[in-house]
């Protein structure tokens, strides 16, 4: 089993942040929440730090990320973890992927995305 931690960042507007694989790697060019692979000496929230500073460059505390849901499927060997995060330092920019957008909750579920994010997607909207 792979573990996945990702973010759901909420500005002060409601919108969610939404992030670009970079094209020619697995599932390019589709939109998901940031994040990135646990490591085998990291429990989730740190993965989920480390992970927010390498793909967008911002600081995140431990204390700011609020579990949401996870997704898994039967045939796919990942797990994904979605945290809530509302509070960070520094501004998102686009370090390791194709782009990023700033979505509303209502425009979220129109976005092409990687099938493990969708269900999270679908758990965000409802909680927000």
């Amino acid at each position: 089993m792979v573990l996945v931690v990702a973010a759901a960042l909420i500005d002060g507007d409601g919108r969610i942040l939404m992030h670009q694989r970079k094209l020619g790697t697995a599932l390019g060019g589709l939109w998901e929440f940031p994040g990135g692979k646990v490591e085998v000496s990291e429990d989730p929230y740190s993965a989920l730090i480390r992970e927010l500073a390498e793909e967008l460059g911002i600081e995140v505390e431990a204390r700011d990320l609020h579990y949401l849901d996870q997704s898994s499927e039967p045939e796919n060997p990942h797990v994904i973890m979605l945290y809530m995060c509302r509070s960070w330092t520094g501004e998102p920019l686009c370090l390791a992927g194709e782009a990023l957008a700033w979505v509303r909750p209502d425009d979220l579920l129109g976005l092409e995305m990687p099938p493990l994010d969708v269900p999270l997607a679908r758990t965000l909207i409802s909680s927000i």
